[in-house]
């Protein structure tokens, strides 16, 4: 990497820093507003506030999910349909008769 794609880098950082912030703000505006239109007409919560929204967008998160966006497959230790595919698709024989019967008395499959 070249210094003037450092350098273009590091001026770029707080832009993204301040992007991240804005999109945290607009995202617990959702959730509030979301939360207030749909909850309290079907049960029996009640309306949050902005600041509450914001704890509940948190919260939710370090339960459900962490703070990475984007694409679960994209994490190397997430399952990825196509590198399963393509890791059966290169079984030698001997491998694929031995997969097969494995899975086979796994789900008491008779022949």
């Amino acid at each position: 990497m070249e210094q003037s794609d450092i350098k273009k880098m590091k001026r770029r950082k707080p832009f993204f820093l301040l992007f991240f912030i804005a999109g945290l703000f607009l995202i617990s505006a959702v959730v509030m507003m979301l939360w207030n239109a749909i909850l309290p007409s079907l049960t029996d919560f009640s309306t949050i506030t902005y600041w509450q929204a914001m704890g509940l967008f948190a919260l939710s998160r370090i339960l459900f999910g962490s703070f990475r966006f984007g694409s679960p497959y994209n994490h190397p230790h997430h399952f990825s349909p196509g590198r399963i595919h393509e890791k059966l698709l290169n079984l030698d024989p001997d491998e694929s008769k031995t997969f097969k019967e494995e899975w086979k008395s796994r789900c008491n499959m008779k022949e």
